[in-house]
């Protein structure tokens, strides 16, 4: 099948007529089947026939005016102010949801990496140099992200830790990069 067969001639002033595509469509299937006998011609003819008769649908639609066809835009219901007052979004996100989930906070004096060698020969009274000077506020960490530093304070004979400094959520996102 060529690509003169499946394309219309029209002159570029003419529109192609529906049912001269119907005929066009129709000749080109029936054409190929009778080139490929392979005994699958009846399926391409009932084709054939659907497409001209979906052309030849559009073709009478085509060109008129909906008015005549009865065809008329749907109503639409006004919409009505039902007095319920929305939530104000300020750009924070509704939390509600998350906060009765448990999260892990934790306080780090240091660290140190030592050898596998090193931390075997560890017994009661060992020592390990950390990485932190005396004095200098510990790291607050929830789920392991660092949200704050502070100091220890003894409340009742506990230990606890005041926040000295928080670290603002565009600093926590930088430090995830």
């Amino acid at each position: 099948m060529s690509d003169e067969d499946e394309s219309p001639e029209n002159t570029e002033d003419e529109k192609p007529n529906a049912d001269s595509l119907a005929d066009e469509v129709a000749a080109a299937v029936e054409s190929a089947s009778e080139e490929g006998a392979d005994g699958e011609g009846g399926e391409d003819e009932a084709l054939a026939d659907e497409w001209a008769a979906a052309m030849e649908e559009a073709g009478e639609t085509e060109g008129d005016d909906d008015e005549e066809d009865g065809v008329q835009p749907a109503p639409l219901e006004e919409l009505e102010d039902e007095g319920v007052p929305k939530k104000q979004y300020d750009g924070a996100p509704e939390l509600d949801v998350i906060l009765d989930i448990p999260v892990s906070i934790s306080m780090e004096v240091g660290n140190t990496q030592i050898p596998i060698r090193n931390l075997l020969q560890l017994n009661q009274g060992s020592v390990i140099e950390l990485d932190r000077l005396a004095g200098e506020p510990l790291d607050v960490l929830v789920n392991g992200t660092l949200i704050a530093h502070g100091e220890v304070v003894m409340v009742n004979d506990k230990f606890g830790i005041r926040l000295t400094d928080v670290i603002s959520q565009s600093e926590r996102i930088q430090r995830l990069k």
